[in-house]
């Protein structure tokens, strides 16, 4: 299992969980502003684990089209799994926003610095 992976889904169940909206909104003040925040975050690990599992799934590809080579790879199978189990990128980056794990900035903040 990659380092990626073990970060982003230790302890994390892959079951969705209310939340309190005051939770998530005590850490901006705006409510909107912390699910974009939150939206910001899943979307970079959606493609952080995208790109792990194309690189992962790239040594199994075959680049010719005939059918008599086309076979079941239980590695292949087992890596697919994995991630598919994992937590979806947005528990993910929820559970991150919670805990402060996540660094943000207002835009206003630079405009009037």
């Amino acid at each position: 299992m990659s380092k990626l992976r073990r970060q982003l889904s230790a302890g994390i169940t892959s079951n969705v969980e209310t939340r309190h909206l005051q939770d998530i909104k005590s850490k901006t003040g705006n409510l909107y502003e912390s699910v974009s925040i939150i939206a910001k975050r899943a979307n970079q690990i959606n493609l952080s684990l995208k790109e792990e599992l194309h690189n992962k799934l790239e040594e199994f590809a075959s680049h010719t089209d005939s059918l008599e080579e086309i076979h079941e790879n239980k590695e292949q199978i087992e890596i697919s799994r994995a991630y598919e189990r994992m937590p979806n990128p947005a528990l993910l980056a929820t559970q991150e926003f919670l805990e402060d794990k996540v660094y943000f900035r207002k835009q206003e903040d630079e405009l009037f610095s």
